[in-house]
């Protein structure tokens, strides 16, 4: 193996995908993937801090983000317009970065209790940073911790309805159909 490899990276979340869907995520290790990818452990290392970060990678940085798309919808928004927004903001950023994967980390994720512990973590932590982004604005703990909520639930469905099939629409649009589903039952 060479000491330096273009596209490292890429190998190794590639690498990784092939493993984790061909014999689930549980029976696979960082030296497989690295000699999948025809690297090193070392090189994994230098991108990747373990196994679930292949598929989680950028995660840590969604609250923060989230929390950002609240704060510029314009003051005289609704806290739950605002933070639908924000999310359609969040969406069409996020969407380009993880759709070519899109599709096959959700089956690996769905597979694995590990993984969706790990996913309801990351959604718990957005959850938090919609509601401090709308606490930020005015609205009441109360009210920012239901619409934080209600918001993670829109953006899962919209998300989970992307992956079935990522090149059909953008995120962004299914995570707009959620919201509109959702307000369009509550009037009725």
């Amino acid at each position: 193996m060479t000491r330096w490899e273009p596209d490292a990276e890429e190998r190794l979340r590639a690498a990784a995908m092939e493993l984790f869907l061909e014999r689930g995520y549980d029976n696979v290790t960082v030296a497989e993937i690295a000699e999948r990818a025809g690297l090193t452990r070392r090189t994994f290392s230098r991108y990747f801090a373990d196994k679930r970060d292949v598929l989680f990678a950028g995660s840590d940085q969604l609250p923060r983000a989230v929390t950002d798309a609240v704060r510029r919808v314009e003051p005289e928004v609704t806290p739950f317009d605002a933070m639908v927004q924000a999310l359609l903001d969040v969406s069409e950023v996020l969407g380009e970065r993880v759709a070519e994967h899109a599709s096959q980390r959700r089956r690996i994720i769905d597979a694995s209790p590990e993984l969706q512990e790990r996913g309801h973590a990351k959604f718990a932590a957005v959850s938090e940073a919609i509601a401090a982004g709308l606490r930020e604005r005015g609205a009441d703990s109360s009210t920012a911790e239901l619409f934080a909520d209600v918001g993670v639930a829109i953006f899962r469905r919209g998300f989970e309805r992307w992956t079935e099939a990522p090149h059909d629409a953008p995120l962004a649009s299914r995570v707009q159909e959620a919201a509109t589903r959702l307000r369009d039952a509550a009037a009725t």
